[in-house]
């Protein structure tokens, strides 16, 4: 055999040596199994007084570490929980929430102005919130339980103009879609009332 043949042969060994293992992994990639993701819709009522000279900064909630992930959350005893399998929130769920809450203040029309921190807002009030509980509880049938603590606060002097504890429980189960919607829907009636009370107390 020629000098030229086998360097060409040893040529074409090792491209394909490196290649076989690329197209290997490149192939195991669309197959890998890969989790739902979910998101939360925003209640779209406001049936407080309007507060049009009012601006409202809404903090990100605090949670303990099992709520603040992007784990949904499954309550299969008092003391134990689980994560849904195959499925998971689109971000880490306290800033869900707050994306949402924000949204909901919006779509009531009734405030002067809403947002986040960092946003440059002459801010008059802030809701402060703390996720208690946003799981499907399975210990007496299956139920969606979202319970939120909020507080709002004057900003100019840090006082605690009010605070109240919501709790929403709805009818959750079937599927991983029939569970998460049922989540959807107890959220959706919590942050309804979360602005409807702020807009009563400001």
């Amino acid at each position: 055999m020629a000098v030229s043949d086998v360097l060409q042969r040893r040529s074409w060994i090792s491209i394909t040596a490196i290649a076989l293992p690329l197209l290997a992994g490149l192939a195991g990639c669309g197959t890998a199994a890969k989790n739902d993701t979910y998101d939360l819709s925003a209640s779209v009522t406001g049936s407080g007084p309007a507060a049009k000279g009012r601006q409202i900064l809404v903090q990100q909630p605090t949670a303990l570490k099992a709520i603040d992930s992007e784990q949904i959350v499954i309550r299969v005893a008092p003391s134990q929980i689980q994560y849904l399998s195959k499925a998971q929130w689109g971000d880490k769920l306290p800033r869900i929430v707050q994306a949402k809450l924000v949204e909901a203040y919006e779509n009531s029309g009734k405030l002067g102005g809403v947002g986040v921190p960092g946003q440059g807002l002459a801010i008059d009030y802030q809701l402060v919130t703390d996720i208690r509980s946003f799981e499907i509880d399975t210990t007496a049938g299956s139920r969606a339980v979202v319970e939120i603590s909020a507080k709002i606060l004057n900003d100019r002097n840090g006082s605690v103009r009010t605070q109240k504890v919501f709790r929403q429980e709805v009818p959750a189960g079937g599927s991983n879609d029939g569970l998460v919607k049922g989540l959807d829907r107890a959220f959706a009636r919590v942050s309804a009332e979360i602005v409807n009370w702020t807009l009563q107390s400001i």
